[in-house]
């Protein structure tokens, strides 16, 4: 394993990796998982759209299962890729760009900031395991306080995903990017599947 790690970290340099998914996929956990075992900075797109005022227009309609405008997400994400603290690191990207048509701004972002994108994961999931899922978090709470969890916005975020993310996950597909995982296993055999399948691109 500690052979398979430096070598992918010598091959991802200071470049960035991408990971997808339907919700309840996993992406924050691996995201979290590989940035520690390859010194990379996590960062979930996500995340810094809900960081956004609570009040917002934007927090709005993240909570209704929404996505915000292109235009804004790209105006706040593509300048977070380049801060001060990101640089000479690799980058652990979740869910960043997950609209048809923000592929291409955040390649350009990674390769401008010296994080070029070097692969994107997929994270497969049933629907069937999505809800599965979804039903667990909501008894064990596990998820804190998300106005997106329930039952309703997650049907939108499942038809957001089909509709907006899978187009992005093709592109990324058609550059020779794209990993897919089988995202329905635990998260260490996750976890050990991804450093296979980034071993063997780094390899290649």
């Amino acid at each position: 394993m500690e052979q398979k790690i430096q070598t992918i970290k010598s091959w991802i340099g200071t470049g960035s990796i991408n990971i997808f998914g339907d919700p309840f996929a996993g992406k924050d956990t691996q995201a979290d998982a590989l940035a520690n075992l390859l010194g990379a900075v996590p960062i979930s797109g996500g995340e810094i759209m809900r960081a956004l005022p609570p009040d917002s227009q934007e927090q709005k309609e993240m909570a209704t299962g929404g996505t915000v405008t292109s235009d804004l997400y790209l105006r706040i994400i593509t300048p977070y890729l380049a801060r001060e603290e990101f640089v000479g690191k690799p980058l652990m990207l979740s869910t960043v760009g997950r609209k048809e048509g923000e592929e291409r701004p955040v390649v350009t972002a990674t390769n401008t900031s010296n994080h070029p994108m070097k692969a994107v994961i997929l994270l497969s999931l049933s629907e069937a395991e999505v809800w599965r899922r979804f039903e667990a978090s909501q008894k064990g709470g596990d998820r804190g306080e998300r106005a997106d969890d329930n039952h309703e916005t997650l049907r939108v975020r499942l038809e957001v995903f089909k509709r907006e993310t899978m187009p992005v996950i093709n592109f990324y597909r058609e550059q020779g990017l794209l990993i897919e995982v089988d995202g329905q296993k635990t998260v260490e055999e996750v976890t050990n599947e991804l450093i296979d399948a980034l071993y063997a691109k780094a390899s290649a």
